[in-house]
């Protein structure tokens, strides 16, 4: 049975550079850092005091207002970003997708603040002052539940959480069910809103995130040596997977076509990536691989490139091991240098922006890069985005648990 092509039709992006794709986009071309101090909560008995916050996002502009109460932040992002990439695609909100159309968002923490919230609450006064809608606004599949319920998408509604690769997953999981023909739209992506006391101080305890708190916009600095760690993230990245030949007949403009997706396992260690970057390397092959295409096709990688210690220094060997030669002329790029990293949500957004960068042929660059760790020694689009010829670029996500994931896009010709 042959396999159906699959396009991306709607890129939904909220993230610290801005509400919506477009912010988002100009955000990273423009090599401007979202990071800054945090103010969801009083940080300052924290190691890690700076994050990438969303502002100016008001909930009320997306959902009504009794409806807000009942759901997570990380929730309402997931239906602003749906949104945003719905109306992109010229889907109609106002009507039921119906069964053909389907959900597939993941998260990799959910609903952190309702549970701190709640908590509060049950030691506060009891058991009874716990909310009734605890349970449905925190955990993780109410985003994809939620979104399908609000556009009336009846098809295939999933979530995954793996970590940092969950929303990667989500979209590649997404794209095998429009390939094999169980849904003809999928709206595909991740959501994540964990700064959060218990989100910060769990990963400053690990001594995870960067410390670099006197300068927030230079401190998520991936493949430099200076660099110290992580900055924590949020927001939402969803995109609208579709069949290509129904949206040839809607005579919408296509950004990429999706055509590779691979997954494995490190087996190695819960946080550490595997020494011999070895998981990395067989998600990559295992996403070329599914297309059909050899390492030499690839123009630019959208790095993990979490700007710690371990991660960038094994992603570099990593792409080395599988593109070989042809590593020295692959542009690679890490836009979490400007968005700081959004967890489970951070492939979902990185899958937009993969989407962005084929359609306008356009780079975004890895900021921060001043001082290149000679382990890194690849061409990271240093500090200024770049114009290329551009047909096939690849996103990576990798997450605790040793979970990797790789999508390959490509230009997308008649």
């Amino acid at each position: 049975m042959s396999r159906r092509r699959v396009v991306v039709t709607g890129v939904g992006l909220v993230s610290p550079l801005g509400v919506g794709t477009r912010a988002t986009w100009e955000g990273l071309c423009a090599g401007r850092s979202g990071i800054g101090p945090i103010t969801h909560f009083d940080a300052s008995a924290f190691a890690a005091r700076i994050a990438g916050e969303v502002r100016g996002f008001d909930p009320l502009d997306f959902i009504g207002r009794k409806d807000v109460k009942k759901m997570d932040v990380f929730i309402q992002y997931a239906i602003a970003a749906s949104e945003f990439a719905l109306c992109d695609a010229g889907l109609k909100t106002d009507q039921p997708l119906g069964p053909r159309a389907g959900v597939f968002i993941a998260s990799g923490i959910g609903g952190f603040s309702t549970i701190e919230r709640e908590h509060r609450a049950l030691l506060a006064g009891g058991p009874r002052k716990i909310s009734p809608f605890f349970i449905p606004s925190a955990i993780i599949n109410l985003a994809a539940g939620q979104v399908s319920i609000r556009f009336g998408a009846q098809g295939p509604n999933s979530a995954t959480c793996t970590a940092c690769s969950a929303s990667a997953h989500a979209v590649g999981d997404a794209f095998e069910i429009v390939r094999r023909g169980s849904a003809d739209v999928m709206i595909a992506g991740g959501s994540e809103a964990a700064i959060t006391p218990m989100g910060v101080g769990g990963f400053a305890a690990m001594r995870a995130l960067s410390t670099r708190n006197d300068e927030p916009q230079r401190a998520s600095r991936p493949f430099d040596r200076e660099r110290d760690g992580f900055i924590i993230g949020e927001g939402a990245g969803v995109i609208v997977l579709e069949e290509r030949d129904r949206a040839r007949r809607r005579g919408v403009p296509i950004y990429a076509e999706i055509v590779g997706y691979g997954m494995s396992a490190d087996a190695y260690h819960v946080t550490a990536p595997a020494e011999d970057a070895d998981g990395a390397v067989r998600a990559m092959q295992a996403a070329l691989d599914d297309a059909g295409v050899g390492p030499s096709a690839v123009d630019y990688v959208n790095a993990h490139g979490t700007s710690t210690r371990y991660n960038d220094k094994l992603e570099t060997l990593a792409i080395r091991k599988c593109f070989g030669s042809h590593a020295r002329s692959l542009a690679i790029s890490s836009t979490k240098s400007m968005t700081g990293h959004l967890l489970g949500a951070a492939g979902g957004l990185e899958a937009g922006i993969a989407a962005l960068a084929v359609r306008d042929r356009v780079l975004p660059p890895t900021i921060n890069l001043e001082h290149p760790d000679p382990d890194c020694d690849l061409d990271y689009v240093p500090n200024r985005k770049r114009n290329a010829t551009l047909t096939y670029a690849l996103s990576n996500s990798f997450g605790f648990g040793g979970t990797n994931a790789s999508l390959l896009f490509k230009r997308h010709e008649d």
